[in-house]
């Protein structure tokens, strides 16, 4: 029999997880805060509970996929929750929060004899999807080692050090995929406003050191202008707002990164655009070149 999982937060992301936790035999106790999300996975076999606390009950590993780190700190910190949590029961954060929520998070948990193992995600709604997520782990050794097969059924786990370390290795993957974000949108406008076919160079570039998978993506979004969420772009610029963070704890600078934080700030606040998927970046280059974008 294999373990029971709890998965509190079934949204874009942690939807689609736990239907390949489902799919690979795993039993899920689904919560979220909008029930309907989590009614959603009963017909692939899921239980749907109306609390947290009935979620976590009979759990052996916990799957916390919340907004960020504050409300993963509030459910690991709830009364209730923690009185239903079976001590030797390991908590799996795969939301996006910072290294030090982290840390906390596992000072507490460990008070309590829980393990705790920080493992954020890449690969966006698609990759949940898949099966697919690149899952960087922080914590103990022996734990990750124990939830090794968990993390197998949605992606391929790596452990990259202490508590901690998987935040801060999802940052350093954030400062990327915004970066490319933000490069990949200048290359479609200048490839559209200068008259070859972005799909053709896009195609035309595959293999070479320009490929990625943002370019193949968002640079099709970017050009069907498809900008219906997959990752959050309010998401995106609080990721940010963390990098920055944790890079002024370093005393470091880190100006590229703060030129695009700095966008995405105004296209959540000023353009409306929080909701959007993050390569919606592209809407807002096509403003500072007064384009309109049809």
């Amino acid at each position: 029999m294999k373990p029971t999982i709890a998965v509190l937060g079934t949204g874009l992301m942690g939807g689609p997880m736990a239907r390949n936790l489902l799919g690979a035999g795993f039993p899920v106790q689904a919560w979220n805060r909008t029930p309907a999300k989590a009614e959603a996975l009963v017909s692939d076999g899921a239980t749907c509970c109306q609390s947290p606390a009935e979620a976590v009950t009979g759990a052996d590993f916990v799957i916390t996929m919340l907004s960020d780190g504050v409300a993963t700190g509030a459910m690991t910190r709830d009364a209730d929750v923690m009185a239903a949590l079976a001590r030797g029961a390991v908590w799996l954060d795969m939301s996006s929060t910072k290294p030090e929520e982290a840390r906390a998070q596992q000072d507490h948990l460990a008070s309590l004899g829980v393990d705790h193992l920080d493992a954020p995600v890449s690969g966006g709604t698609r990759g949940a999807e898949a099966g697919s997520l690149a899952i960087m782990v922080g914590g103990d050794a022996a734990a990750f080692e124990c939830a090794v097969p968990v993390f197998e059924a949605m992606g391929r786990p790596v452990h990259v050090g202490p508590a901690g370390a998987g935040q801060l290795s999802k940052l350093a993957n954030q400062a990327i995929v915004a970066i490319t974000i933000g490069a990949v949108a200048e290359a479609m406008l200048l490839l559209e406003k200068g008259g070859a076919n972005p799909a053709a160079v896009r195609d035309a570039l595959k293999g070479g050191f320009a490929d990625s998978t943002i370019l193949q993506q968002h640079g099709a979004r970017m050009t069907e202008r498809n900008f219906a969420p997959g990752g959050l772009s309010k998401i995106q610029l609080k990721d940010l707002d963390n990098l920055l963070g944790e890079a002024a704890s370093l005393s470091l600078a880190l100006p590229t990164s703060q030129h695009i934080r700095d966008r995405f700030a105004h296209f959540c606040e000023e353009m409306d655009g929080a909701e959007k998927d993050h390569s919606g970046l592209y809407l807002e280059l096509c403003a500072r070149n007064n384009l309109k974008v049809e």
